[in-house]
């Protein structure tokens, strides 16, 4: 387990670095700073959501983290609801992965939903889904977690891509 999360953090500030202008090591260290921060967050029960936020913009932008050299990079989801009132959405972008699962974060300060990080790994045991993503074929469930998002995101490198702004709800 260790190996393989030292490959990861090797294989993001690989791929940080090289991004246009926010390919600085600064950039480096927060694109593994900040989904390690927010995934650290599902160990704390009072930040995990048990139920599908409301507000929720009908898009979001989408940051896929896998394991694999070379793989991962930016998309987007388009949020709906299922019969339920859980949260669907479905993947725009490249690289869906095949296996893990999806995580909403949500400001704890706003409650406004900043976007999805797609996962390569294990889902969180003992957490209940808010909802589904699917990308192609492949559907992954959906877990959401509250955060200090001042605290995990660099404004210079934005953690979801594009512009350094958070999405409106």
């Amino acid at each position: 387990m260790k190996r393989s999360v030292s490959s990861l953090f090797l294989v993001l500030a690989a791929a940080a670095c090289g991004r246009g202008s926010g390919g600085s090591p600064t950039c480096g260290l927060a694109m593994l700073a900040g989904p390690s921060l927010i995934t650290s967050q599902l160990a704390n029960a009072r930040a995990v959501l048990t139920d599908p936020p409301r507000g929720i913009p009908d898009s979001l932008p989408a940051r896929v983290i896998e394991q694999k050299a070379g793989s991962g990079g930016n998309g987007a989801v388009i949020v709906g609801r299922d019969a339920e009132g859980k949260i669907s959405m479905q993947f725009r972008g490249p690289s869906f992965p095949a296996r893990g699962y999806g995580l909403l974060v949500v400001d704890d300060t706003s409650q406004r939903a900043m976007g999805v990080l797609f996962l390569d790994q294990e889902e969180p045991a003992g957490h209940p889904a808010i909802g589904t993503i699917i990308g192609g074929s492949t559907v992954l469930n959906l877990y959401g977690v509250r955060v200090d998002w001042a605290s995990v995101s660099n404004p210079r490198c934005p953690l979801f891509g594009g512009s350094a702004s958070p999405p409106t709800s």
